[in-house]
């Protein structure tokens, strides 16, 4: 199948899938006039990439999976080191949120002060 019937397949698009392909992710072979052409394993390899974005890997995370994207990945036991990527990812997301939360923070005591809103000011840092 070429490209377009990939994405309309995945719904995933053109621009994505080049993507995934120039990442190692995804593979295709060149017709004789040079467009790209997937098997239909590659359904399900996208479906297993975009489940794993879904979930809030990054395409560098799952790099690491390698083979295992070519099967039922949402049904399968993970393995350890796939446990072990996504715990990594889960440690990069606490740390930002909790980044985020004291910048929202240190914003609305700014702002209170600014406003003078003394009550907010007590509220936020309490």
């Amino acid at each position: 199948m070429r490209i377009g019937e990939l994405a309309k397949a995945t719904g995933a698009t053109t621009r994505a899938l080049r993507f995934y392909e120039e990442r190692g992710l995804l593979s295709s072979a060149r017709a004789v006039n040079g467009y790209r052409v997937y098997d239909e394993r590659a359904i399900q390899r996208v479906a297993n990439i975009r489940y794993l974005l879904d979930a809030g890997l990054t395409l560098e995370d799952i790099e690491h999976f390698g083979a295992c994207l070519d099967g039922d990945l949402p049904s399968s036991r993970p393995s350890e080191a796939m446990l072990n990527v996504g715990r990594r990812r889960l440690s990069v997301l606490d740390d930002r949120i909790a980044t985020l939360a004291r910048v929202r923070d240190e914003l609305a005591e700014r702002l209170a002060i600014a406003s003078g809103d003394r009550v907010a000011v007590t509220a936020s840092s309490g």
